[in-house]
């Protein structure tokens, strides 16, 4: 590897070492401002989804079993528990597993996802009552929304008139302070790759919920096609609803669409938070620490927030740092600990009722964090991780691609994760703007050799998306690019345009690093103690693009100067005026308060890196995405390997 491309790995001033955690730890130097705004208290969202699921329930009177999709449990425990539930006369939960029910009850209630799959199930089990000559009452219970799909299926079906239906207008789940979630997973695949565009009116629903609770907004970017009829169906439910004049809680708002940078989440994640998420899957805002962790025999639930004092603090930080900081944690618990001799009976009393029960609390907490890090640093071993990390920072900065081909073929070859070697052919196509035609046909025939030729498919998704491609030759590209950039470049061609906007998909990658300077340029080690920019998140290797158009387009107020950018991502950006009227320090504080709407998904790192950028320019960041999401689940979600 090249001098250069090896720098980005140093990890804190005179260390080499990416895993090696630092003697002490040197706060992150990002308050550069300290006058950020208040966040809005989003704990309304919860109360306001929970009164609306008690008030379907009650519509059912009398006892009732209910059952609930498998995605909507976590969810749904973290709005109305079975506490709450047993309340409203709910007597038993039941997972809903697409088989014959064991249910007495003569009251069923299905709380799903409008899916077609659990539509026809429950068509069965009423139709199978039917049969045996039972009678019972059936409620479904739709959320977000109910489609006319479901309904028809139900018609056809012949049960339309046995059940009823309704509509939880469960949008958004609040994962933390400043991290909003629509628990819509589906919703990355469903329109980036199949076209389905049934939840561009939820996302609206979204955006108009959020405008009437906290806004008015003053402003409104986007870029992306899902990002623009987003914002459209907004606009439409503004206008056929009532305004309310009075002040906003939300100044600016930002629209992504994930497919405009597919880069930053095919990377590896070197915060401590998004690392977590790579390796034990954080979901609904909870993870599940196995006994490696734990240091006993049972796995443990931990609710990973802002309330947890100890991940609150190194949730943000590159992982070479969070050892420092656990170990200098531990000696100052042990002092507070130690306190306590030579204290007098009175001391003590007021010790063990104010202070021991904090302790204790937080000597539980650091111990699962240790436990988490020493489980990491086992299964990211330090030769294997380096080497990794490496290779994709050399991708990156566009060094030593053969070294990066052959690392790759051996960790195909050597049959190594299979979505971790299909992340780093996405990588190097996603950087390199496409694969030559011989090493694209050799990498996809020892990819099929190593894990089977069943996920040939796979591959077509991948293509279909741009994120794995070949790169046409001579001038059949050239003639096909100037008559489809064209097309894409016409804003009259309306819908001719979005037909012929995939075959124009190329990630540009080199040029965009070039215009928005994303690969730091300096032949100094980069202090991830002390990080200088967003870079920190990916080792001072690569700034995420999506963070950096979110900093450059808040900067310059809009997308002017931005043209050249625009272009090379396929246009579809857009800018609006709100209609905010709040003036002095209260519009002052507003406007520094961003919320970014990632449709398609959005990554811990991601969110990281825009914590950073608010801390240094005085913003606050509100996170809304349809799903947190990584490499792993990102390629999982496009796999078409079933037999």
């Amino acid at each position: 590897m090249s001098p250069h491309a090896t720098r980005r790995v140093f990890t804190s001033k005179g260390q080499t070492d990416g895993c090696s955690p630092p003697l002490s730890l040197i706060p992150m130097a990002q308050s550069i401002r300290r006058d950020s705004p208040e966040l809005p208290d989003f704990s309304l969202l919860k109360r306001l989804a929970r009164d609306q699921l008690i008030y379907l329930l009650e519509q059912l009177p009398g006892r009732k079993d209910l059952f609930i999709d498998a995605d909507l449990m976590s969810p749904l425990d973290r709005i109305a528990n079975v506490s709450t539930l047993k309340q409203h006369e709910v007597d038993k939960l039941y997972k809903v597993e697409y088989k014959p029910i064991v249910s007495t009850s003569d009251q069923l209630c299905f709380l799903i996802r409008p899916r077609l799959q659990s539509v026809k199930w429950i068509c069965d089990v009423v139709n199978a009552d039917k049969a045996a000559g039972k009678f019972r009452r059936y409620k479904l219970i739709f959320t977000p929304q109910k489609f006319y799909a479901c309904e028809n299926v139900l018609e056809e079906q012949g049960i339309f008139g046995d059940v009823t239906t309704d509509e939880w207008g469960f949008h958004l789940l609040p994962l933390d302070d400043d991290i909003i979630s629509l628990e819509l997973p589906e919703f990355f695949r469903d329109y980036f790759l199949d076209g389905n565009q049934r939840w561009v009116r939820t996302a609206g629903c979204v955006l108009h919920l959020l405008h009437s609770l906290y806004g008015p907004f003053s402003k409104v970017y986007g870029i992306g096609r899902c990002s623009k009829m987003a914002y459209e169906s907004w606009r439409e439910q503004v206008e056929e609803g009532e305004q309310k004049g009075r002040d906003g809680e939300i100044g600016s708002v930002f629209l992504f669409d994930r497919d405009v940078d597919y880069v930053t989440p095919m990377c590896s994640q070197v915060v401590y938070e998004g690392l977590v998420d790579d390796i034990f899957r954080i979901k609904c805002g909870c993870v599940e620490f196995g006994p490696e962790v734990t240091s006993s025999d049972k796995s443990l639930k931990v609710m990973l927030n802002s309330q947890d004092k100890v991940f609150n603090q190194i949730r943000n930080e590159h992982f070479s740092n969070v050892f420092g900081f656990l170990s200098q944690k531990a000696k100052n618990l042990q002092t507070a600990y130690d306190k306590r001799c030579g204290m007098d009976i009175k001391q003590i009393k007021t010790f063990v009722s104010e202070e021991l029960k904090g302790l204790k609390q937080e000597h539980r907490l650091l111990s699962l964090h240790i436990g988490a890090s020493e489980s990491m640093m086992k299964k990211k071993t330090k030769q294997e991780f380096q080497e990794l990390l490496k290779t994709e920072h050399s991708l990156l900065e566009g060094f030593d691609i053969r070294e990066c081909i052959t690392f790759i073929e051996e960790h195909i070859n050597r049959q190594c994760s299979m979505i971790e070697s299909l992340r780093l052919l996405c990588l190097l196509s996603l950087t390199e703007n496409g694969l030559l035609s011989k090493d694209y046909k050799s990498m996809k025939a020892q990819y099929l050799q190593s894990y089977g030729v069943d996920h040939l498919p796979t591959f077509a998704n991948l293509k279909q998306l741009g994120i794995l491609v070949e790169q046409p030759t001579g001038e059949t590209l050239t003639a096909m690019e100037n008559k489809v950039g064209k097309l894409v470049n016409d804003r009259a061609a309306g819908k001719l345009t979005d037909a012929f906007s995939s075959l124009a998909k190329k990630s540009h990658f080199r040029a965009l690093s070039r215009r928005l300077n994303l690969v730091p340029k300096s032949d100094e080690e980069y202090d991830l103690r002390v990080p200088k920019d967003m870079a920190y998140i990916f080792s001072g290797a690569y700034v995420p693009l999506s963070c950096k158009l979110i900093e450059q387009v808040l900067e310059r107020d809009g997308w002017t100067g931005l043209e050249e950018v625009t272009r090379l991502l396929n246009g579809q950006e857009f800018a609006a005026s709100g209609c905010s009227e709040a003036d002095g320090k209260a519009r002052s504080d507003t406007q520094r308060t961003i919320l970014v709407m990632f449709l398609g998904g959005c990554t811990f790192s991601e969110i990281s890196a825009l914590r950073f950028l608010g801390k240094e320019k005085g913003y606050k960041f509100i996170i809304v995405t349809t799903a947190i999401t990584n490499s792993a689940r990102l390629i999982e979600a496009l796999l078409d390997n079933r037999a």
